[in-house]
């Protein structure tokens, strides 16, 4: 009786079609050096790119495929694929006299859960996330900023998703639910906010945080300390003096450890996320951030509030945002700013949070058939940023893309990270915060 093949040996032999559902990758050519092509245009060209870069050789391919599909791989923070709009309805919207305000909802909730109510829009959105080998993404589902009213629309939307989308999408909060996604072979989100709840209204500090504790029981496992600017619990990144955690900031912190929300200050100041690494009492997060050593960005961390967060037993995301990463801005910069994470201060205390997303390929010609809607601010918040001078390139943005995932895992092992390694960085770090943060 001959001996049973091991993976790898199916990978050389078997028809990509029948890898798909061994490995959770759309690979259709039969050809084994076109192992990564799932026949999406709009995933094949970024992988040609970042290919191109990496120069990898046949064998090094095939690790990664097997290595990174057989994985749990949890980004630390993102966005799932961006749904294409409906047009017909957003003309319709249009035309019987909307406002600015409810054409944005209406055009942003599409973007988020129009793979609910679209069969196209529901395989576009399932091939491109399986197409990544991504298991579950801490998602962003909240608006800048910490009005409560505000913060909620981006949950509300994502919530109907995984609603409607039940097994093959769900809402998790907890590792092991993440871990029998991955067994299931169906994907989840994890929700995060880009903002801590607050009611304003100053009257104590135990009444200013307390939904915390809803915004929890609705699902959110992690909160930024701050956004780009200052805000009551400390200074965002975007400030140009930075005065560190507020007092009313240590209480939030505290709040946030003992309700069960992960501290994220991927956003915040460097003072003031260094200081809130010195107050968390839990295993915090920088969960989409760069190495300042490498290049000096406001939205980087210098090395030594990336210390304090891995001192809480922490961890640091690093983003796919080439004007972050620096230099060249592409895949060999991510790799070489997790290269300084993990030799630096250990394989357990880093991740990859892209903070880009996969947007659907049929939402461009949808998006040419609306009709001028009323226009929204000129001088958006989130857009009050220092300046800076990098100049972008598409190889950079290509080569970053967020379904490129396999080959971050690919551009690791050739860096000559152990496979452990890179199990940890792909989503086991991750997971161990959450379940760390669980109370």
């Amino acid at each position: 009786m001959s001996e049973p093949l091991t993976r790898r040996q199916i990978l050389r032999k078997a028809p990509l079609a029948a890898l798909a559902g061994s490995f959770h990758v759309l690979a259709r050519s039969q050809e084994p050096n076109q192992l990564w092509r799932t026949g999406n245009p709009s995933i094949d060209r970024p992988r040609e790119v970042a290919i191109s870069l990496l120069k990898p050789t046949q064998a090094q391919l095939e690790h990664a495929w097997e290595l990174h599909f057989g994985s749990v791989v949890f980004e630390s923070y993102g966005f799932a694929p961006r749904c294409a709009v409906d047009a017909e309805a957003l003309n319709a919207a249009v035309r019987s006299g909307a406002s600015a305000a409810e054409i944005s909802d209406l055009r942003e909730s599409m973007s988020m859960n129009r793979n609910a109510t679209s069969e196209r829009e529901r395989r576009e959105f399932l091939d491109a996330f399986k197409a990544a080998g991504v298991t579950c993404i801490f998602q962003n589902t909240g608006e800048e900023g910490s009005d409560p009213m505000r913060l909620i629309k981006r949950l509300a939307h994502f919530t109907r998703a995984t609603d409607l989308m039940k097994p093959a999408l769900s809402k998790v909060v907890t590792a092991d639910e993440i871990e029998a996604l991955k067994k299931a072979g169906n994907v989840g989100l994890c929700f995060t906010t880009n903002g801590v709840p607050l009611m304003q209204d100053w009257e104590s500090v135990r009444d200013e945080l307390r939904f915390i504790r809803i915004f929890h029981e609705l699902g959110t496992r992690m909160m930024h300390v701050t956004y780009n600017r200052r805000n009551p619990l400390g200074d965002g990144a975007g400030e140009p003096h930075d005065g560190g955690l507020s007092d009313f900031g240590h209480a939030a912190v505290a709040e946030m450890n003992k309700v069960g929300v992960i501290v994220d200050v991927a956003h915040s100041g460097w003072k003031t996320a260094f200081d809130a690494a010195r107050a968390s009492a839990r295993p915090m997060v920088a969960s989409h951030t760069t190495c300042a050593s490498l290049y000096k960005h406001f939205r980087g961390k210098p090395d030594d509030t990336i210390r304090a967060i891995c001192d809480t037993d922490g961890l640091v995301g690093i983003c796919c945002i080439p004007r972050f990463l620096g230099g060249r801005g592409d895949i060999t910069a991510l790799l070489d700013h997790l290269d300084h994470l993990i030799r630096k201060f250990g394989a357990r205390h880093a991740a990859i949070g892209c903070d880009v997303a996969y947007t659907s390929r049929f939402d461009k010609e949808e998006r040419a058939k609306l009709l001028k809607a009323p226009g929204g601010p000129a001088d958006r918040w989130e857009h009050l940023w220092p300046k800076d001078d990098y100049q972008t390139t598409v190889e950079a943005e290509q080569s970053v893309a967020w379904s490129n995932w396999p080959l971050f895992t690919l551009g690791m092992i050739q860096r000559g990270h152990s496979d452990e390694t890179i199990r940890q960085v792909l989503g086991g770090n991750m997971l161990r915060v959450l379940r760390a943060n669980t109370v």
